[in-house]
């Protein structure tokens, strides 16, 4: 059953339907996983939590939107945890928009980790029983499939698979990284890898989290026994402190002559843009494929195509323009010469395998950047840890005219 569809009026119509259940409902259930079976009588599925992490992670949702739409449903006290929620993500962009080495030591270690498998059969052995849920672990292999067959996994279930991959399977972590990062629909770079790195204890120096039965059966509602996990973690360790370099908010460009918008799945919301003037072109572009050096799964690489051609089409209904894909091999310096355009703008593109694929090319072709006021009063604050940036939040979206 395909439980997402990559469009904007899909994800409206799951925030639709959510909504009634931010508050209290998901302040109190959000933490249990029902499995993906769950309700099915009723044509449910897991509705103690939204699902509409795909939607926001290729921002056919904004996260502006998102927490507008929660606090008009239930008040910023009676949403908070969700609201909560939403803000951990915008921590987790803005921390690695400011320690871009993180990424780039993950890609690094990660291809390292892919040789080593090659090199050793052991390891290679333990990983293949991994990623086919052949474990023997009950809970770890359903979640293993969970995630092939329906590109989705519950959050807590990802804490518990982590914690499972590095402490008791004992794999890199920058493999268990890779192989979400191939299955889900809503992987995202900043998420993924310090979701990862907070499991193993590198986030947040010596706090690993450990994936006990107890808690794997209570908030599983018994599904699963859990047999054979690790009694305790030894927290990974790393020498390096990654620098903190405060982001540099572009301003806003200034009207001037023809130009194309670029639309690439890191922001399928155009509309919401703030620019001076319309378009003339919509270029669109995806990339889903340089997420992991094995590629991504089909359900991955169709919603990343998906949403960017519903961002285009609508994109050119919007501003009464025409809309074109910048291909695979293609130069985008061609794709602007054939229009007779020689001035581009685009979305912010944040640190991750897309930036890492196409920002050079972009950044050689007189680009202007594009940053969400969201983004902008929001990213910057994850100079330390989540909680300050919850506590500071409040004002700083207040100072973009949200009503918190």
């Amino acid at each position: 059953m395909t439980h997402f569809q990559p469009t904007r009026a899909a994800a409206l119509s799951r925030l639709a339907d959510f909504s009634a259940n931010m508050g209290h409902n998901y302040a109190h259930k959000r933490n249990f996983d029902y499995g993906p079976d769950a309700d099915v009588e009723q044509d449910k599925w897991r509705d103690n939590v939204s699902k509409l992490s795909p939607y926001v992670r290729h921002r056919l949702l904004p996260e502006r939107e998102l927490i507008e739409a929660a606090i008009k449903a239930h008040g910023a006290m009676g949403a908070d945890k969700f609201i909560g929620e939403i803000l951990w993500r915008s921590y987790f962009k803005g921390w690695l928009e400011q320690r871009p080495e993180a990424w780039a030591d993950y890609v690094t270690a990660r291809d390292a980790k892919f040789r080593q498998l090659k090199a050793q059969g052991g390891l290679r052995k333990t990983y293949e029983q991994a990623t086919e849920g052949r474990t023997g672990i009950d809970a770890f292999d359903h979640w293993s499939k969970e995630l092939v067959e329906t590109g989705y996994l519950h959050n807590h279930a990802r804490m518990w698979f982590a914690s499972i991959w590095i402490f008791t399977l004992k794999l890199p972590w920058e493999l268990g990284a890779d192989f979400f990062l191939q299955h889900l629909i809503d992987g995202d770079a900043a998420s993924n890898t310090l979701s990862w790195r907070s499991v193993g204890g590198l986030h947040s120096k010596g706090k690993s989290f450990l994936a006990t039965k107890e808690n794997i059966v209570q908030f599983t509602d018994g599904r699963f026994t859990a047999i054979g996990l690790a009694a305790e973690t030894m927290p990974l360790e790393e020498e390096k402190n990654y620098k903190f370099r405060p982001l540099k908010v572009p301003p806003t460009p200034p009207a001037a002559a023809a130009f194309a918008l670029l639309v690439h799945e890191e922001d399928c919301h155009p509309e919401s843009l703030t620019l001076a003037q319309k378009p003339s072109l919509i270029i669109g572009v995806s990339g889903p494929d340089t997420k992991s050096p094995k590629g991504v799964s089909n359900k991955v690489r169709a919603f990343s195509d998906g949403a960017v051609a519903d961002a285009m089409t609508r994109a050119a209904e919007h501003f009464g323009c025409k809309a074109v894909r910048w291909k695979k091999g293609e130069k985008l310096s061609a794709v602007l010469a054939n229009e007779k355009l020689e001035r581009l703008l685009s979305p912010w593109l944040p640190v991750g395998p897309l930036k890492d694929a196409i920002g050079k090319e972009i950044n050689g072709n007189n680009v202007r950047w594009v940053m969400r006021d969201y983004d902008a009063a929001i990213w910057p604050l994850a100079n330390r840890g989540y909680f300050p940036v919850k506590k500071k939040a409040p004002d700083a979206l207040r100072a973009i005219g949200m009503d918190l």
